[in-house]
């Protein structure tokens, strides 16, 4: 008979929708969609819808006078806008409604290692926010685990709120090693947030773990009430496979910079669990 897997800490379906972004941001979606997203918030008590700039002061209204916050998007998705349009994009959002605002950064900038530029960036839009949330989007996906760290650091100095994985937009999403290093790097006191191919309650779960107190996703619902089905079968949450879940194993030289993607394929023949690798390549 196999041992009964030990119990894994599961937090309240109240306790994880308070950690998610409801979130809209492809270009197709219609207003009607936008007022549909804030009502499911509503609903089920997440901690923000998060949306286009365009559709700020409409989901504003719908959810005036609840406890769920009105997110958008600033320098979304390339982050390479100049300084002093995020800054009057965020204030512009700001007027709206938007009481949380999640930028990009100028990643080339960041990778060139123009950490002024990068850190002046930042303080524009923070400045803006006013009394604003701010969440800096590293895009992960692009970065060295050293560039991530720098990224955070920069982040904190700023004066930001949170850090955030990624767009959703980029050569990959959330990863734990990344997520678990920028918690590492950003203390206690910092917001991670996890974004980009968080699917379902496995790997929301997976991210909270790994230091993630905030979770930028579309599959909201399913998320949620996925969560009885991962009480039931701790085990399946227990399982894991280390090279399903590393960054490595997603790293595409059509999608990365050549150097960056080298770098991913070197990590990942110096892994440890290097014998895996076979079946996720």
């Amino acid at each position: 008979m196999s041992a009964v897997p030990a119990p894994v800490d599961l937090p309240t379906r109240e306790e994880l929708a308070a950690m998610i972004d409801h979130t809209k941001l492809k270009a197709f979606e219609k207003p009607a969609k936008i007022d549909e997203l804030c009502e499911e918030a509503l609903e089920y008590g997440f901690a923000a819808v998060c949306v286009n700039p365009v559709h700020v002061a409409r989901a504003a209204e719908v959810l005036k006078g609840s406890d769920v916050e009105t997110c958008t998007v600033v320098g979304f998705p390339l982050g390479n806008n100049r300084t002093e349009i995020k800054a009057i994009e965020t204030r512009m959002a700001v007027e709206d409604g938007a009481t949380e605002i999640d930028m990009v950064i100028n990643v080339g900038i960041l990778r060139a290692g123009d950490t002024d530029a990068v850190l002046k960036d930042i303080q524009a839009v923070v400045r803006a926010s006013g009394d604003a949330h701010t969440k800096v989007i590293l895009e992960t996906g692009y970065l060295t685990d050293e560039e991530i760290v720098t990224g955070c650091k920069l982040s904190v100095e700023a004066g930001a709120d949170f850090v955030k994985t990624a767009t959703g937009f980029g050569a990959f999403g959330a990863f734990e090693p990344h997520v678990r290093l920028m918690r590492e790097t950003v203390g206690p006191d910092i917001g991670v947030k996890a974004s980009g191919g968080v699917e379902n309650v496995r790997e929301a779960l997976r991210m909270i773990r790994a230091g993630a107190n905030r979770l930028g996703v579309s599959a909201s619902i399913p998320i949620v009430e996925g969560l009885a089905m991962a009480r039931y079968n701790q085990g399946w949450l227990a399982e894991e496979i280390p090279c399903r879940i590393c960054p490595s194993r997603v790293a595409s030289r059509s999608k990365q910079p050549k150097e960056l993607w080298l770098y991913y394929k070197e990590k990942c023949r110096d892994c440890e669990h290097r014998e895996f690798n076979k079946f996720y390549e």
